[in-house]
């Protein structure tokens, strides 16, 4: 990237990072500065999750489930069956629980294995206030049921113990499958109608994932490295909630204690310029000159994507304001139920609201908001209708069907 706008503060060997570098930076690392028509592959699959770290898996399908989406937005080759092997046949990725419910790569699962142990202690304590002592037994009973009996849906469990009489009366089935999977116990063997398929851990891993184990130190020290390699700069906060596998606490006592590997970094918010402090490793700014410019073109995203997840983090880099509107009544929504932000080189220009009505076989967009300063001129929403034409293909409709009053937004 040419004229990387840095400069030092001579006094205190502090960094200034300008926001539009600052941007690209943080595109790059999410994976969104690679040219999104080059050939990915299965494997190539595997390197983009390993390097995102983790994607996003939620079960609303307003226009495509956020975890494909996330993938298509990186690259337009991305196959939906290419991830069902890395899934369900490989072993190389799993299933668990970041900040959310989340694809993760299976070589990250000895590092979960200590969040596995702090889920335990602390369910089991919120299950002894609700329901008392004795619980652990039901529990004990559903993964006998899996390991005698193999992989189960919840409905399967549910409904033999409700014709038993059993312990299911006084809570769904679907609680004992969540701690078992919460704490690593059982993980999902596959989904079917996006259903959750669960057996044993061991079962559904490779054992070169499954067994090897890390001590306390290694799994922080990992846990605040990896977090720091993807986001580029970052707090001791945005450390810790990366993986959600950290408190902050811990965080800022990793940082303390690595001080020698990393340097402070002052990074310029997008709304008034005003610098943020934050960490990054001293190479740094030898690799500046290596970043690339995103691709020009507007791409969609998911109101998951990694990209936007820390909504503060986007609002001070890209001066975009977003929350989720779902739970939002509708009298009381700003923009709509489920609004997509717009991409475009390194801004985020807009949000698009949209739905893939497979029936009629078209992607029905129902309204376009721009940011303020963000012209509606002819490239751009020519630009805007090519991207929303491979969205479409991808999504399995047949066209794109624009609502009388799209554009009044």
């Amino acid at each position: 990237m040419e004229g990387v706008g840095i400069y030092a503060y001579h006094a205190a060997m502090t960094t200034l990072l300008k926001n539009a570098d600052a941007r690209r930076i943080f595109l790059a690392r999410q994976g969104l500065s690679d040219p999104p028509g080059r050939a990915l592959g299965k494997d190539g699959l595997l390197r983009l999750i390993h390097d995102l770290g983790f994607v996003q898996v939620d079960s609303i399908a307003t226009v495509e489930r956020a975890h494909h989406q996330i993938l298509f937005s990186r690259n337009q080759t991305y196959r939906r069956e290419h991830l069902a092997d890395l899934l369900e046949k490989d072993g190389e990725l799993f299933e668990n629980w970041t900040h959310d419910a989340s694809i993760i790569p299976s070589a990250f699962y000895r590092y979960w294995k200590h969040k596995f142990a702090r889920e335990h202690a602390a369910i089991l304590e919120r299950w002894r206030r609700w329901q008392g002592e004795g619980f652990e037994a039901s529990f004990a009973e559903t993964y006998d049921r899996i390991a005698a009996g193999g992989a189960v849906l919840s409905r399967e469990l549910k409904h033999a113990d409700h014709e038993s009489g059993g312990w299911w009366n006084w809570h769904p089935s679907k609680t004992a499958l969540e701690y078992l999977w919460r704490t690593g116990k059982v993980a999902i063997a596959r989904r079917e109608n996006f259903q959750k398929v669960y057996d044993l851990s061991e079962r559904v891993l490779p054992k070169h994932h499954h067994e090897p184990e890390v001590d306390h130190d290694a799994f922080v020290d990992w846990a605040c490295r990896s977090a720091l390699t993807r986001l580029g700069f970052a707090t001791h906060g945005e450390i810790a909630a990366f993986w959600d596998l950290v408190s902050p606490d811990e965080a800022k006592a990793w940082v303390e204690a690595h001080a020698a590997e990393l340097r402070p970094l002052l990074v310029e918010t997008a709304a008034d310029g005003r610098p943020r402090a934050s960490h990054a490793f001293a190479d740094f700014l030898d690799k500046l000159g290596d970043i690339p410019e995103p691709p020009g073109r507007l791409r969609v995203l998911s109101p998951f994507d990694p990209l936007i997840r820390d909504r503060n983090r986007t609002e001070r880099l890209f001066g975009f304001f977003y929350r989720i509107e779902v739970f939002v009544p509708e009298p009381k929504r700003q923009y709509g139920y489920y609004v997509f932000p717009l991409l475009e080189g390194d801004r985020l220009i807009g949000r698009i609201d949209m739905k893939a009505d497979r029936k009629a076989g078209q992607l029905a967009v129902r309204k376009l908001w721009l940011e303020p300063g963000v012209r509606r001129s002819t490239g751009r929403l020519e630009r805007l209708e090519a991207e929303l034409a491979r969205l479409s293909r991808f999504t399995g409709v047949e066209k794109v069907c624009f609502l009388d009053g799209w554009l009044d937004g």
